[in-house]
């Protein structure tokens, strides 16, 4: 992925640079309106050589003394992620099929990969993997995102970027979301919505007293009339289209627009997380009149798709499917329950859209790299499984775009990549 990303001139089918003919060309010195040749000069050829080198080094000089024009300075970044959204994304092409037009423009000045993975299967050991660039072989995370607590000699990607000079800030679910769980160094800054979340460990709490939720609550068939204390799983529906700017992911994605509206004198790594499409499958009701509920395609979900598993595992799954798909199917919900989660997948691609917008009117536009990218996939039937846990693509494949200074434009490819080539391909693109 960095060869792909870093060569320039090469994605852009940029001819390579020729060699300027020194000995013809007019020098013109900077700041001035002069210019002259040396060949036209009656000198001998060793005071033209000697006249030659110090205006060649005066040259040097002034363009290594003289301020840099912004295009010259390092890229900014811009690093935009959702939570377990699949690759039913529309550039992706897939059934089902999101109504994603932002994703999607995105992709069409950039590179979308369509055979992306995720470093780990589920959000805690995915997320743990991106920002300390090491595979939970080497820190242990399997199931904890807490890579900067039993190492914290790992320089975190953050970090990493204030090294080198760039103001850094985020917001929302970039970690994984209890208490804890940020990563809090190398940030100039990192966005926490209510005072409630400082003094409760940076738990990020995307659905709590202060956010809208459907009524009656539960909303979703498949928990009515149960009393939820957490988790929220398989529960989805509509709030109100007037309440949208009240949901946590529309506060980060209005505080992400509202840094690229400021000055920045400094190259500014900008990462911003939503929890959408998570569950709950909450939003806005416009984003559910997207779509024709009986219109739907489902994706494959086989009867015997699970024979071919060792014994064990496949009474785990087995188990797993009638606790969960099977009551779907007799409750007749398993389109109405995926209708929330593409509708979600709207509502995110809206917010995306947002923070595009803002990026494409600032002066930052030209000199900003783009990453969009899902912690992992999801699972919706296939495999008779809803979530992810999983070694099945359905949990590994990811939507994944890349677009901006150095980065080819409107280009697809289906090499294998994998999430953590994140780390290292910035430092490769952000010397």
């Amino acid at each position: 992925m960095r060869n792909k990303l870093t060569r320039k001139r090469r994605a852009n089918n940029q001819p390579p640079r020729k060699k300027r003919n020194m000995r013809k060309a007019n020098l013109r010195p900077l700041g001035d309106t002069v210019s002259f040749d040396i060949q036209s000069c009656n000198l001998s050829s060793d005071a033209k050589r000697l006249i030659q080198g110090f205006v060649f080094a005066l040259l040097a000089f002034s363009a290594v003394v003289r301020p840099a024009p912004a295009a010259d300075r390092p890229p900014n970044v811009l690093f935009l992620a959702v939570d377990d959204m699949n690759d039913w994304v529309g550039c992706l092409e897939t059934t089902p099929h999101a109504i994603t037009p932002n994703i999607d423009r995105l992709a069409a000045r950039g590179v979308c990969f369509t055979n992306a993975h995720t470093a780990g299967v589920f959000c805690a050991p995915s997320r743990a993997a991106i920002f300390s660039g090491q595979y939970a072989s080497t820190t242990g995370c399997y199931t904890s995102p807490n890579y900067f607590v039993h190492h914290p000699e790992i320089e975190a990607l953050q970090m990493c970027f204030e090294k080198a000079g760039y103001t850094t800030l985020g917001a929302g679910k970039l970690f994984h979301h209890p208490a804890g769980a940020i990563d809090q160094r190398g940030w100039t800054e990192f966005f926490l919505r209510n005072q409630f979340q400082r003094e409760g460990g940076w738990a990020l709490e995307s659905w709590s007293s202060d956010t809208p939720v459907p009524q009656p609550f539960p909303a979703s068939i498949y928990n009515r009339g149960k009393q939820i204390t957490g988790g929220l799983f398989l529960e989805w529906g509509p709030i109100p289209n007037e309440r949208e700017e009240e949901m946590a992911d529309t506060i980060r994605i209005n505080w992400t627009v509202e840094q690229l509206r400021k000055k920045h004198d400094q190259p500014f790594f900008l990462a911003c997380g939503i929890s959408a499409p998570h569950f709950p499958n909450y939003c806005p009701q416009k984003y559910f009149d997207l779509y024709d509920v009986e219109a739907i395609q489902l994706p494959p979900m086989k009867d015997d798709d699970l024979e071919d598993l060792p014994p064990k595992m496949r009474r785990e799954k087995e188990n797993r499917r009638r606790a969960h798909h099977d009551k779907l199917v007799a409750l007749g919900a398993v389109d109405d329950a995926i209708h929330g989660y593409l509708a979600c997948m709207s509502y995110a691609d809206a917010m995306m859209g947002r923070v595009l917008d803002a990026l494409e009117s600032s002066p930052y536009a030209n000199n900003t790299i783009v990453v969009f990218w899902s912690d992992h996939g999801y699972h919706h039937g296939e495999k008779g499984d809803w979530g992810k846990h999983t070694l099945w693509e359905r949990t590994s494949n990811v939507p994944f775009i890349w677009a901006g200074p150095g980065v080819a434009k409107g280009a697809t490819t289906d090499v294998t990549v994998s999430l953590i080539d994140m780390f290292p391909t910035f430092v490769d693109l952000c010397k």
